[in-house]
């Protein structure tokens, strides 16, 4: 779950930029709360997303334990240009990480969540 400031700004770059669907919201007006489930496909099959977003609270601190999501990707060169091509921000170009051979790349979300693109195994 990741808390964000603006819940439309986060589903448009996990749907638009990323590619997932928008599989549910949920509203708790009693707590002031909306919650939004993100996935590429629902669950069971895949893994979602929960996007927080508190009514009236904008920003976050990250916090010293929070690291990174990772998602499994086709081609990682290929992902970084579709998520540049969409105004996804790429902060790390896609190459082998440091010390091996798996292919990897790093993007940033609206709030400053970083996401790990991991490119599968043939």
């Amino acid at each position: 779950m990741l808390r964000v400031g603006n819940l439309q700004r986060s589903i448009d770059f996990y749907t638009q930029v990323l590619g997932m669907q928008l599989l549910r919201t949920s509203e708790n007006p009693e707590y002031q709360y909306t919650l939004a489930f993100l996935g590429f496909e629902a669950n069971p099959a895949q893994a979602e997303l929960e996007l927080t977003f508190n009514w009236g609270v904008e920003s976050y601190d990250m916090g010293s334990a929070y690291g990174h999501i990772a998602l499994g990707v086709e081609d990682v060169y290929a992902a970084c240009a579709k998520i540049k091509a969409a105004g996804g921000n790429v902060t790390r170009e896609a190459g082998p990480v440091k010390g091996g051979n798996t292919l990897i790349a790093f993007v940033t979300d609206p709030d400053g969540y970083k996401i790990e693109l991991i490119q599968r195994d043939a």
